[in-house]
């Protein structure tokens, strides 16, 4: 039987309020709203050995980024492992687990009295306590706020800076390296499809590399919301050239229930963001509005931990420590 047009409408606009109700019924949950370690931004980040792990950050520009290591079993409760770890360069630096390691390198460092640089420093852990310096000096030119992620069994280093309150559109990257040890780094290309950048997003998903927004900050402000793809690193392809959230700067990614997620982050004409995007192919982007969020901010952390997505830091004016959890039932976003 053919839908009469009124009686169509109707039962579009059930679906939608349907689909909207089940969203909203869904909320994050406060796990603490102020742990232990000292508020902040730009820390690395990672899962490892059954915990949560921050490491570093940005306090404030007028002294040297913190050293510490932190980890938690819960969100909740939180273990200074580390007061002063060797690394010195722990602002907007690139952290992953691989191949049972921790592993954090390159970021800034910004000390009042003794100058700022960037880092190509490799370094990695075990415990997060002793940390050994794999390299002093990558392939990659030395630079922060680069994307870093774990493809075919290898570390992808995507893009960055090579200086942050300084530099200019010559220190912008779209370079492409990898490497399976993070001391033997192999250029996969020194100039990628997609416009040079920092502050972006990196994902492995669906045998792909995704890379996703970012730009710059100063001194010529850029800021994007294209989607690229790559099933090698060297070649690229444009998902979409304009995604339908807004451009953005300094927001977090993450891969759950089989889709690819970005989190807030930073606009300079609204400031802030708090919204929560999630595609399962980079073109279409679906908004998850729910009950309850967290405040808008920019560099926070990401995490995918017990099976739920986790946010924790993180700049909401002021710098924040809190820490927040998404639990989505195991057959969200499967087709009936």
């Amino acid at each position: 039987m053919r839908l009469s047009p009124a009686l169509f409408v109707v039962l579009f606009l059930l679906g939608s309020s349907y689909s909207t109700l089940g969203q909203q019924s869904l909320s994050w949950d406060q796990v603490a709203e102020n742990t232990a370690w000292q508020p902040r931004d730009s820390q690395g980040e990672l899962v490892y050995d059954n915990q949560l792990w921050i490491f570093g950050g940005w306090f404030n520009s007028y002294e040297a980024p913190p050293r510490d290591v932190w980890n938690s079993a819960d969100g909740k409760h939180w273990n200074l492992v580390q007061k002063s770890a060797p690394w010195l360069h722990s602002d907007l630096s690139m952290s992953l687990t691989f191949k049972n390691q921790m592993w954090l390198m390159g970021g800034w460092y910004n000390g009042r009295l003794s100058g700022h640089s960037a880092s190509n420093q490799v370094w990695s852990s075990t415990d997060g306590v002793n940390w050994k310096q794999t390299t002093d000096n990558a392939g990659w030119s030395p630079r922060l706020a680069a994307g870093l992620v774990e493809f075919k069994e290898r570390m992808w280093i995507v893009g960055g800076t090579e200086n942050y309150y300084f530099g200019d559109h010559n220190s912008l990257k779209n370079d492409v390296w990898s490497s399976p040890d993070g001391k033997t780094w192999t250029q996969a290309t020194g100039n990628a499809d997609w416009a040079p950048r920092a502050y972006h997003a990196i994902l492995a998903f669906d045998n792909k590399l995704w890379i996703f927004g970012g730009g710059n900050y100063v001194p010529e402000y850029q800021q994007h919301n294209d989607v690229w793809s790559s099933a090698d690193g060297i070649h690229w392809t444009q998902v979409t050239d304009s995604a339908p959230w807004a451009p953005r700067l300094w927001f977090s990614a993450a891969v759950y229930r089989d889709h690819m997620w970005i989190l807030g982050g930073w606009q300079k004409q609204a400031d802030n963001l708090g919204d929560v995007w999630y595609s399962r192919d980079g073109m279409h982007w679906t908004e998850l509005k729910t009950a309850n969020c967290w405040k808008p901010r920019h560099e926070h952390s990401a995490f995918v931990f017990q099976d739920k997505l986790w946010i924790a830091g993180g700049h909401a004016r002021p710098l924040s420590n809190e820490v927040w959890s998404l639990d989505l039932p195991q057959d969200w976003g499967k087709k009936p």
